[in-house]
């Protein structure tokens, strides 16, 4: 009797033995890093996000070029955005769900350009959002430092973020002119001379515009490339040939 309450005593340690060390295992199992899903912090940002285009070659204002290179970061509420001038803008969820999202709200393709200034930078063709992509609108304000100050969606999948720095104070600092080469700053004077001339309609004087800031790299190409004729010193002969090649010229941008 008294070897077989040994025995059971044998039993019971090797039993709570087995439970312990499968405690343990469990234990073991609940510390390990979830490695599931998008927001897996021990896998790189740059290789869970797939962008669907490539973006655009660095354009505008010379001393913005600096920027190329760069990201600036901003977490309002749960999410953490990421500016990087001429190359993207990204969403992460700051969460331990397995699940949480982390996406691109756009890719670097043209500035938004009104009245012979560089108003935005857009970034468009980011994750989809049902049957459309996101889409970014990067304003300039200045400041002293260089951040990223505020991010909104003001419609749906349509962000507007709000970039501050140094490099746009001067007055003239976005000013789209002063960035083209002599050859396209020439096709400008050109333009203007001709719709103050009455030669082109301010429709046909927009869409000259649009295909010099395309040239320039400004604004992503359509395709669409019709020169202004060239004005030569004055004779009849000239001047009859410009008048009838800015008559079609009319033509051809009314109809658009």
């Amino acid at each position: 009797f008294r070897y077989s309450l040994l025995g059971f005593g044998y039993f019971l340690s090797w039993k709570a033995r087995r439970i312990n060390h499968g405690f343990a295992g469990k234990m073991k199992i609940v510390e390990e890093p979830n490695t599931f899903g998008l927001n897996n912090p021990f896998l790189a940002q740059g290789s869970r996000l797939q962008p669907r285009v490539i973006s655009y070659p660095v354009s505008g204002p010379a001393h913005l070029h600096r920027l190329a290179g760069k990201c600036f970061s901003l977490t309002e509420s749960t999410y953490k955005y990421e500016f990087c001038p001429f190359h993207n803008v990204t969403q992460h969820e700051q969460s331990f769900r397995w699940n949480a999202y982390s996406g691109i709200l756009g890719i670097w393709q043209e500035w938004e350009i009104v009245n012979n200034t560089f108003t935005g930078m857009w970034m468009r063709d980011g994750d989809a959002c049902g049957t459309k992509s996101r889409e970014t609108k990067v304003i300039f304000v200045c400041s002293a430092n260089s951040k990223l100050a505020q991010v909104s969606e003001p419609s749906t999948c349509i962000y507007s973020l709000t970039f501050e720095t140094p490099l746009v104070c001067h007055p003239h600092s976005l000013l789209v002119y002063p960035t083209l080469s002599e050859r396209l700053q020439k096709e400008w004077d050109e333009a203007e001379q001709a719709r103050y001339d009455g030669y082109i309609t301010e429709q046909g004087y927009n869409n000259l515009l649009r295909d010099i800031f395309e040239d320039a790299g400004f604004l992503k190409s359509q395709k669409v490339k019709i020169k202004l004729p060239e004005v030569a010193a004055a004779s009849t002969d000239t001047h009859n040939s410009l008048q009838k090649c800015t008559e079609v010229c009319i033509f051809l941008y009314s109809s658009k």
